[in-house]
C-alpha cells in the first residue's frame, strides 16, 4: 500500500485476490477469491472489490452442516493512522471507531473487513436446498430420509378450520 499511499488523488491499482483466510468464528478456513479494485482517495484508499467466498452452516430445517457460498460486494475507504511521509499520528488509538484502516507500517489487510461482510452475506436462516423438508418437530425424523410415522397424527384445533378449507378447496394457496 505504501506506493499507492505515494500516489496522487484517482490513481488507482487492481489485482485478483485469491487467499485463504483463518476465520474461525466460521468453524474453518476460508477461500476468497475475486478482483480488488484500489483508487487513491485525498484521505486514503477507496476500496471495491467483487469477491466470493463459502462459509460452513447448519440448515435451519434439517439441521445438517453443508458449506453456504457467500457473494460480497466490498465499498469501504481506508484512511491511514500514520502520515506516510512524515511518520506522524493521523488517528489516536482511542479514536479508532468501526471505519477500516491502513496500519502504522503501511499495510492494508482486507481479513477484517471480509470478515464483515460474510457476517452480513450469510443467511440468518441458511437452507441446505430450497426442497429441504427440515426434520419431524415431534419425534426428530429428518423428512429428507424417511416419512415420520406421526405426521399428522394431532393437529391443534384451533387450526383445525382452516385445514378443513385447505383439503375441500376452497383456500387458495396463492
Amino acid at each position: 500500500m505504501s506506493q499507492l499511499l505515494k500516489e496522487s488523488t484517482g490513481f488507482a491499482r487492481a489485482f485478483t485476490l485469491d487467499e485463504t483466510l483463518p476465520f474461525q468464528e466460521f468453524g474453518n478456513d476460508s477461500r476468497i477469491v475475486g478482483d480488488v479494485r484500489m483508487l487513491r482517495t485525498e484521505k486514503g484508499i477507496w476500496v471495491e472489490a467483487k469477491l466470493s467466498s463459502h462459509v460452513r452452516c447448519s440448515c435451519s430445517r434439517c439441521l445438517l452442516d453443508f458449506v453456504q457460498p457467500v457473494e460480497l460486494d466490498v465499498q469501504e475507504e481506508f484512511l491511514p493512522l500514520v502520515d506516510f511521509s512524515s511518520g506522524l499520528k493521523l488517528v489516536a488509538p482511542s479514536e479508532v471507531t468501526e471505519d477500516f484502516y491502513i496500519s502504522r507500517n503501511h499495510m492494508l489487510d482486507l481479513t477484517e473487513a471480509a470478515k464483515q461482510y460474510i457476517e452480513m452475506n450469510t443467511p440468518m436462516k441458511p437452507v441446505c436446498n430450497d426442497r429441504c423438508k427440515g426434520i419431524c418437530l415431534r419425534c426428530g425424523v429428518d423428512l429428507n430420509e424417511k416419512e415420520c410415522r406421526c405426521l399428522g397424527a394431532e393437529i391443534d384445533p384451533r387450526w383445525a378450520a382452516l385445514l378443513d378449507l385447505a383439503e375441500s378447496g376452497t383456500l387458495d394457496a396463492n
